[in-house]
């Protein structure tokens, strides 16, 4: 299925020069790519990017193995329906069933930020089909009794925090900034490939479900924490950007007690790690996978 003319008009082609793919889920049209050949890589983003995060990773990975890398559905070039809840667990509904659709076996399954536990929730379910787990920064417990989250939850279900996401398209514009540490690693021309996606209210409201949800699923996370067991005994690399200012190293430092036996890489970076530590983190990704 061909981009529409809005989307030529702004995606970068020779940055993201993938094969466009969708796929018909029962919330929408996903958008995926999927390049190479081999083992599967399936890459999960989290908000407010898409699987242009990976672009670099999925393009140098892809010489050796199956690398997939989705849009979750209302971001990037999937369907926006705006029927569509957007919670974590209806995300992750839609990985399990892409999952089954495609037949994936073997996966090693990369996530970060909403992406970990949307990703996680659904390697759970497909444990048998899942081979190992990269991480970079993200959590999965219950968020409502951090003090943190509690802010950002009161700003985001006030009116002026519907104003910001809707109006303003304050999260790709403002927020995915705020997580770099070193900002000179984020261009305009690719911070604009974030941006460029949501052009509308109307097309926004994934971005707003989903930022709702970071104490609005609380308990479905610890749900998650409590499960995790099926997927402990699988090797795990964990890549942490440890200038992250809200998914801090106070997280690691409960992954690392959850998790004895994981590879543990931390770099001197923000939370989005794939941006300021690209070359670094795809030849860790590729030793571990190699190991």
């Amino acid at each position: 299925m061909s981009l529409s003319a809005r989307e030529q008009q702004w995606l970068d082609t020779d940055q993201y020069p993938f094969k466009n793919k969708y796929i018909r889920l029962n919330a929408g049209k996903m958008h995926y790519v999927d390049e190479g050949k081999g083992d599967v890589i399936l890459f999960i983003h989290g908000t407010p990017t898409w699987s242009f995060l990976y672009r670099e990773y999925v393009a140098e990975l892809s010489k050796r193995h199956r690398c997939i890398a989705i849009d979750h559905i209302g971001f990037g070039l999937s369907e926006k329906p705006e029927n569509f809840d957007g919670k974590p667990q209806s995300h992750s509904k839609n990985i399990t069933e892409f999952i089954e659709k495609l037949k994936l076996k073997n996966i090693t399954i990369v996530v970060h930020d909403f992406g970990g536990p949307i990703g996680l929730s659904s390697a759970i379910q497909n444990h048998d089909n899942i081979k190992q787990v990269v991480m970079f920064n993200t959590w999965l417990w219950e968020t409502k009794s951090n003090p943190t989250a509690q802010k950002v939850d009161k700003i985001i279900n006030s009116r002026i925090g519907e104003f910001l996401y809707l109006r303003m398209n304050f999260s790709p514009k403002f927020l995915l900034k705020k997580g770099i540490y070193d900002k000179k690693q984020l261009s305009k021309k690719n911070h604009k490939q974030y941006i460029y996606p949501f052009p509308s209210k109307s097309s926004r409201f994934a971005l707003l479900n989903i930022g709702k949800s970071l104490v609005g699923s609380s308990d479905w996370y610890q749900e998650q924490w409590e499960d995790l067991d099926k997927l402990t005994q699988k090797p795990w690399l964990i890549l942490w950007g440890t200038k992250d200012e809200f998914i801090t190293t106070e997280y690691l430092k409960k992954w690392k007690e959850r998790l004895p036996n994981a590879e543990v890489k931390e770099f001197d970076c923000g939370h989005f790690i794939q941006e300021e530590k690209t070359k670094e983190t795809i030849k860790e990704i590729e030793n571990f996978i190699s190991e």
